[in-house]
């Protein structure tokens, strides 16, 4: 959640790494992904192009394998390229109940696509290393610039994708199957400060927007939950934000230690935030702040030390950045701006040919847990959200600074300021195409999936995450689906 990185969110939980950027560093204030999703958030970031443009509806539909990335490009410039970790930006991959939920949001149903989330203490109060998987991740990449870097003769670029701090889908059998966790240990649970904790209010149920019902339900989260759980999940979230900054610090270092720190840029960014109970919900997958505002945060030669750029930005402008950066010169169909004029603060016009930074940033989301597609326009001080063809589902419309918990929609009280940034928006997007678009796709794939199983195609449904819900009246969601189709 990009708001840890600043006042007043960076009360609540020990970030040194994330200072010490700060401190010698440039942190953006409103840096938003593309799509809070992880695959297509992460295809925008790897492509500089918006979502609609790169067609990445959902987490199993992403770039085509051989699209060319800003990477292949510096690669391609002399630069001496290297991956780790997580890239989740091509097509192909996540699981089937992820795919499956995705197409069939259209359905008319409920299904719950989630297991209840919980909190798990794990080891002992000097357990560092709870995500292992990372930390071997990041000995690589720590190995990799001690070992080779510093003794490169040309320029390097090192990607580090980690998966801390997604909750862990959890093994559990019976009526917790398929929960997700948040787990950490003693010794990062320590780093957190529970007086700062934020107890989020939550509408009644009835008060809900109707789609956010539907990402409530499907997210297993409209039961009864104790302020010490919601608290609980916080404070545990909050933790594995920290044990990331500790793997943040371990690439400072060895740069450090290297004496390749003083001439390295270091960015750090997320492909998208979490909810952790705010709005009755958790994981991402919403235009609400926790989901779709991520940590940017850029120091090394020529970076601005200690500012704050107020400035709305997104992932699709890393595209741009980098091969500013490297001095290749920008393909002229990107939907991303480079960032090295504002760190830099030059006059936009002076640096960019494509003429100054618009004053908006596009978010959209085609995925699961959301029953219809959606489209996120952060301008000023004002985020408007809408959905699918912008008629048949209510848009919302929220004030930032009077409201900054996004807890009262305004679209109704201001219709002139909504009316004007849908108009802005269809400027940018002919979004009820797009949806309509998006749900061809979903109809087409589900068809020929179904086809691929023949009769079985229920009892996979079944078996998937939902299956306690289609195991109670299967038949009546087939019905529904029938229906759809």
């Amino acid at each position: 959640d990009g708001r840890l990185t600043f006042f007043p969110g960076n009360q609540t939980v020990d970030l040194p790494s994330i200072n010490f950027m700060k401190r010698h560093g440039t942190v953006f204030l409103n840096a938003y992904t593309n799509s809070p999703i992880c695959c297509p958030s992460r295809a925008a970031m790897w492509s500089g192009l918006f979502t609609h443009l790169t067609e990445s509806w959902n987490n199993f539909k992403g770039l085509d394998p051989d699209y060319v990335t800003w990477m292949d490009l510096m690669e391609k410039h002399g630069y001496r390229a290297q991956k780790f970790g997580k890239l989740d930006f091509t097509s192909g991959h996540h699981s089937v109940s992820n795919r499956v939920e995705a197409w069939t949001r259209d359905v008319n149903f409920l299904l719950r696509q989630e297991g209840r989330p919980m909190v798990k203490l794990t080891g002992h109060r000097k357990q560092f290393r709870v995500m292992e998987k990372d930390w071997q991740t990041t000995d690589k990449a720590v190995n990799w610039i001690k070992e080779e870097a510093v003794n490169f003769t040309q320029p390097f670029v090192l990607y580090l994708g980690l998966n801390l701090p997604h909750p862990y889908p959890s093994p559990y059998a019976g009526e917790n199957f398929g929960s997700s966790t948040f787990l950490t240990s003693p010794y990062w649970l320590k780093k957190v400060n529970y007086e700062a904790i934020k107890i989020p209010k939550w509408p009644s149920l009835s008060e809900m927007h109707p789609v956010d019902y539907y990402s409530s339900y499907t997210k297993n989260c409209t039961g009864e939950f104790t302020k010490e759980e919601v608290r609980n999940i916080r404070a545990f979230y909050y933790a594995m934000c920290a044990e990331t900054d500790a793997m943040l610090g371990e690439i400072i270092s060895a740069l450090r230690d290297t004496g390749l720190l003083g001439k390295t840029i270091i960015i750090f960014t997320a492909d998208h935030g979490e909810l952790a109970m705010e709005h009755r919900q958790f994981y991402k997958m919403s235009m609400y702040e926790g989901s779709s505002h991520v940590p940017l945060l850029v120091m090394g030669p020529g970076v601005r030390e200690q500012q704050q750029i107020p400035n709305v930005v997104s992932l699709v402008d890393i595209y741009p950045t980098m091969l500013d950066i490297a001095r290749i010169p920008l393909p002229q169909n990107l939907s991303g701006y480079s960032l090295i004029p504002l760190l830099h603060e030059k006059s936009e016009n002076e640096a960019s040919p494509r003429g100054p930074r618009p004053s908006w940033v596009l978010s959209e989301f085609h995925g699961c847990n959301v029953n219809s597609s959606v489209y996120m326009l952060r301008t000023g001080k004002w985020k408007y959200i809408t959905y699918s063809d912008g008629s048949s589902v209510l848009p919302q419309l929220f004030d930032l600074t009077a409201d900054p918990d996004e807890l009262t929609n305004v679209a109704i009280k201001f219709p002139v300021t909504a009316y004007s940034l849908d108009k802005m928006l269809h400027s940018i997007v002919n979004y009820p195409k797009v949806s309509s678009s998006v749900q061809e796709y979903n109809k087409q794939q589900f068809i020929s999936w179904k086809q691929s199983l023949g009769q079985n195609y229920s009892n996979v449904i079944a078996n998937l995450r939902w299956h306690q819900d289609w195991l109670k009246d299967r038949k009546k969601y087939e019905n529904a689906i029938d229906k759809w189709l």
